[in-house]
């Protein structure tokens, strides 16, 4: 992976309240469905103003302020589900272009206007993504493709809105990809070197760096890790 990149910008910016939608016969509440917005938002460490989330313990906080999703994938998305894309398809606050999970590493730091973030994780799907466009199996998909998306923490607050421009300010020197961190994560699971060096990059979210270390202590109990798929 080239360590230059070029700049990118808040193609859309999208917030959203919880709202409840229906899980087969059950009622769940997600803040899946999001809008696209004209106005600036203030962004603080917890998130966007105007936007929130049902599930606190699995979206949203410090290390899940920004969720951001790539335009490039769109074209892809809107073959395999046979319908056109708005903006805030796939629940993202920032919908960015020309990056992908291959441009952007775990720890770069990027500035858009007054706010500077830091890739903190790639994110992970949940069900609820099936819910917003009723394929239950787009969850599994998007792990599949790794067209996960990701999430920033924020490192300084400020507005931003959509048209932002977004500068990589610091390349990480561990220099481990979104892709990269998808493939350890979803088909690397023996990967003990993979996993081991991606948890060494301490500005990895606190919710990855527990499932690692999670599989690391198992590997080393069974005797077994050494696999890179």
């Amino acid at each position: 992976m080239s360590r230059e990149i070029m700049n990118s910008r808040i193609v859309s910016l999208n917030v959203g309240t919880p709202v409840e939608a229906m899980h087969g016969n059950k009622p769940v509440q997600t803040g899946i469905f999001k809008k696209s917005s004209g106005s600036r938002h203030y962004l603080s460490t917890t998130g966007l103003s105007g936007d929130g989330q049902a599930d606190l313990v699995n979206h949203g906080g410090p290390d899940k302020a920004v969720c951001v999703y790539f335009e490039r994938h769109f074209p892809y998305w809107e073959e395999w589900l046979g319908n056109k894309l708005s903006s805030g398809a796939f629940g993202e606050n920032w919908t960015v272009s020309d990056w992908t999970e291959h441009d952007l590493c775990i720890g770069d730091v990027v500035q858009a206007g007054e706010v500077i973030v830091q890739v903190s994780q790639p994110r992970q799907p949940c069900f609820k993504l099936g819910i917003r466009h009723q394929r239950p199996e787009l969850t599994a998909h998007v792990q599949q493709t790794g067209f996960t998306g990701f999430y920033f923490r924020v490192l300084q607050e400020g507005e931003v809105g959509a048209g932002e421009g977004l500068t990589v300010l610091e390349r990480h020197h561990a220099a481990i990809s979104l892709a990269e961190a998808n493939r350890v994560m979803y088909k690397g699971k023996n990967d003990l070197a993979g996993m081991t060096a991606l948890l060494a990059v301490e500005e990895l979210s606190d919710s990855w760096k527990q499932t690692l270390t999670s599989r690391i202590e198992r590997l080393q109990q069974a005797g077994l890790g050494g696999n890179t798929d």
